[in-house]
């Protein structure tokens, strides 16, 4: 059995949860989020705890079993806490503002790239403008939205210069050696 599908979500206090058959509505303090699952796997409400569990020892079914029960406490920690991606700009002249509630992105290219929050995300910047938050409740679209912030500028290879996610190792790679020895 799967080790992930096989442990309970724990329903946090201030988190309301309505299984609807296939369907799992979860509201709480930060938002509200409805998906939709595979009929092959069972969602319970017990003892203030979700169960998934699965019929059979289908290959298929085994691998909806774990991913389910991460989206499902996902989708929890979302509503309850939020997720939030930082990025580090890096390169002289390089920073970013907040313009409103969307981003301003100054990074080498001879306009600012104004970037608009989709519904549900929200930017921050640190005062050295260095640093780019992007927050929210829905894991998948705040990962997708950092992904699109970073691919203005991804981090270049010889000097580092670009947008990367914090705690990102960019490989270096040398510059030319032909220039003083002969």
């Amino acid at each position: 059995m799967s080790r992930i599908g096989r442990l309970a979500v724990d329903i946090p206090s201030g988190v309301q949860i309505n299984v609807d058959g296939l369907d799992v509505r979860v509201k709480g303090p930060k938002g509200e989020m409805k998906r939709s699952f595979s009929h092959l796997i069972g969602i319970k409400m017990e003892n203030n705890q979700l169960n998934i569990t699965r019929n059979s020892e289908d290959p298929a079914e085994r691998a909806l079993h774990g991913t389910t029960r991460a989206v499902i406490a996902n989708m929890i920690h979302g509503v309850s806490k939020g997720f939030e991606v930082v990025l580090e700009v890096e390169g002289v002249g390089y920073r970013a503002e907040m313009d409103g509630k969307s981003l301003a992105l100054y990074v080498g290219y001879s306009h600012p790239v104004k970037m608009e929050p989709p519904a549900g995300v929200s930017f921050e910047t640190d005062a050295k403008t260095r640093q780019i938050k992007v927050l929210g409740f829905d894991k998948e679209l705040v990962g997708q939205v950092a992904a699109n912030v970073r691919s203005v500028r991804p981090p270049e290879p010889y000097h580092g210069k670009g947008l990367r996610y914090s705690g990102e190792r960019v490989r270096r790679k040398a510059g030319k050696a032909g220039k003083g020895a002969k």
